[in-house]
């Protein structure tokens, strides 16, 4: 039940509870309740029924590119004013968007196995994740294998698509230059929950773990590795098949002394990477 709908639930004429009371019940705040909205003014009616008539044409604009277009319509109106009358008029716009983490009903999904124990060690537990990075035309997905102490890039592959495909490649190159984990940790996206990945982990006797959403310290390490490396990458188009760019080896990846430890990679500048 939304807010406006519990809002509605509260009676202030011959109630049986106080307002204080039924506003608390319904987990809604009491000045909303007594406080009157402010009717839409003609100025902000007009605006609105300009963005009504642009969205049927260019229904891809946000609210930075409507607050451009009624600039040159002689609306001088910050993005934040048009961001609330969108919202207002229930529009939101429409774009690709990509969803790294979908997973596949016919795929087996493994137990989580980090809980409770203690990670202190260098291939104790390796992670992996794959993001996304925004190009001119479509995306670029980022696959990369982390140790987790270390919090060392091991292996990383980009491609075009979602296949299982580059993530088995950077899995494979890890395992021949770094050894194996214990533990490999993903998430239940359908990349990772493949036979071919699984089939890798389970052929080097690796122990799969699994968990429902992405870690947050594993997510702010690929973030953060992501955000340096995606300058120096072109532009690609998203109706190519595959784009895979191979890994220059990394140095061999050293327990961290401290939380917080920096590892540097040859392709790129230092990056601090936190738990």
């Amino acid at each position: 039940m939304s807010r406006a709908e519990r809002r509605a639930l509260v009676e202030r004429e011959n109630a049986a509870l106080l307002v204080s009371q039924q506003c608390r019940l319904l987990a809604v705040s009491r000045s909303s309740v007594y406080r009157q909205p402010a009717a839409v003014s003609e100025v902000d009616r007009a605006i609105m029924a300009l963005i009504d008539r642009q969205y049927l044409t260019r229904p891809y604009y946000g609210s930075r590119r409507m607050a451009a277009w009624l600039a040159t319509q002689g609306h001088l109106v910050n993005r934040k004013r048009v961001r609330r009358l969108m919202r207002l008029i229930g529009l939101v716009a429409i774009y690709q968007r990509p969803n790294t983490s979908k997973a596949a009903t016919a795929h087996k999904i493994y137990r989580y196995l980090l809980g409770g124990i203690a990670i202190e060690r260098v291939n104790q537990v390796w992670c992996s994740d794959v993001t996304y990075i925004p190009m001119a035309k479509g995306f670029l997905y980022l696959a990369v294998i982390m140790d987790w102490v270390s919090r060392a890039v091991l292996a990383w592959r980009l491609s075009n698509t979602l296949g299982a495909e580059f993530c088995v490649e950077a899995l494979e190159e890890a395992l021949v230059h770094y050894g194996r984990p214990e533990i490999f940790n993903t998430d239940q996206g359908s990349q990772f929950t493949s036979d071919d990945f699984t089939d890798t982990l389970k052929r080097h006797e690796v122990t799969i773990s699994m968990d429902g959403k992405s870690l947050p310290s594993r997510r702010r390490g690929v973030v953060a590795w992501t955000t340096s490396s995606s300058s120096g990458c072109g532009a690609a188009s998203n109706t190519r098949k595959s784009t895979l760019a191979p890994m220059r080896r990394s140095p061999r990846p050293r327990p961290a002394s401290v939380p917080g430890s920096a590892f540097t990679s040859p392709l790129l500048t230092p990056i601090y990477l936190c738990h």
